[in-house]
């Protein structure tokens, strides 16, 4: 770093994304978690139409993408905001509900931006390890004491607490915002949504980049009562008011329009997933049970960075991360029936 940068950030570690190969070509990519499938044909359509208009600001408010998120979650639109990502609006979360008397709380093994999110804030924090077996306690996070951020299904193991658990844990913090990062809810999962009706102190967050193909778009968004979201715009008009381009906006709304096209990918990826699970395990590997578009997996006859590298050596990336009590896993993204039996063909060769 310069002798510029400011010492507030001398600390600070930032998130590292997973591989992007300069050349896709060569590569089987299955380790960032992306969709194989194309966005959808209405989402397609209305971006194009949208880009010949970005001479113009886009709309500030995302009216139209709210009103379409609102009537597809049967909420209203004044309960939902959107960001560039669901990344954005967790940055909000930390900026807006924590600070020097209510650090954040989150789990050890879970998304790796909630500790950056933490430390680029410059707010404290609290880890709760996972059990043995990679779980949530839900009792943990009881009268936890700060604001929780809880992804579900969990990120890299993909592993779901039910809504009645994440029921429990809201209603054992009546003064603490309970954040649930539901990424990967459309692969499985129930969505806690609908409790933000009964509970004014949980928001919900989700993204287009997993079930609706638009991860290169960055489009995310949450949900909870009008004075959460009110709390969370501060935060957003305070820092970038126009945190979503037009073109993003138009292919969210076209994406909400085209629901049976994302239902019937993600039925899809979830009939491949457990197919590829079935697969690995014949090969002797030991998976996490996973509600989202990746498989957590571990062999005990090698090691999981060796996996990872002799993959990459083949053509496949897949997600590595040396984390000491997860060092022996990979995290494989579900690709397309073609790209799983490639897989599973080298883990045979390598094995």
């Amino acid at each position: 770093m310069s002798k510029f940068f400011s010492l507030k950030f001398d600390r600070l570690i930032p998130y590292v994304p997973g591989e992007q190969p300069k050349d896709m070509s060569r590569f089987i990519k299955l380790n960032t978690n992306e969709s194989p499938f194309s966005p959808s044909p209405k989402a397609q359509k209305y971006a194009a139409e949208a880009i010949e208009k970005t001479m113009l600001y886009s709309d500030p408010e995302c009216c139209k993408l709210r009103a379409a998120l609102a009537d597809r979650y049967g909420v209203g639109a004044e309960n939902v905001i959107c960001g560039n990502g669901s990344d954005d609006i967790l940055n909000f979360a930390f900026s807006a509900f924590c600070d020097g008397k209510t650090p954040a709380v989150f789990a050890d093994i879970t998304y790796g931006f909630y500790k950056v999110f933490a430390e680029y804030n410059r707010v404290p924090y609290r880890i709760i390890p996972l059990k043995d077996d990679f779980t949530i306690d839900p009792a943990d996070y009881y009268n936890a004491k700060g604001t929780v951020f809880i992804a579900n299904p969990n990120a890299p193991t993909g592993i779901a607490l039910s809504v009645e658990e994440i029921e429990k844990i809201i209603q054992n913090n009546p003064d603490n915002i309970v954040v649930i990062d539901e990424a990967y809810v459309d692969f499985g999962a129930r969505s806690c949504v609908p409790l933000t009706k009964k509970y004014g102190n949980l928001i919900v967050t989700q993204t287009f980049s997993k079930s609706r193909s638009l991860a290169g778009a960055r489009l995310g968004f949450a949900i909870a009562n009008k004075e959460l979201i009110t709390d969370l715009n501060t935060v957003r008009n305070s820092t970038n008011p126009y945190n979503v381009n037009s073109v993003t906006q138009a292919a969210g709304i076209g994406s909400l329009e085209d629901q049976e096209y994302t239902n019937e990918n993600c039925k899809k990826i979830i009939e491949t997933r457990q197919k590829t699970e079935e697969e690995l395990k014949k090969l002797g590997f030991v998976l996490t049970n996973s509600y989202a578009n990746f498989i957590f997996a571990s062999h005990p006859g090698k090691s999981g960075e060796a996996i990872y590298k002799e993959l990459k050596e083949k053509g496949v990336l897949i997600r590595h991360f040396d984390a000491p009590r997860i060092k022996d896993y990979n995290r494989i993204t579900v690709g397309t029936d073609g790209q799983m039996k490639a897989l599973i063909d080298d883990l045979r060769c390598i094995l």
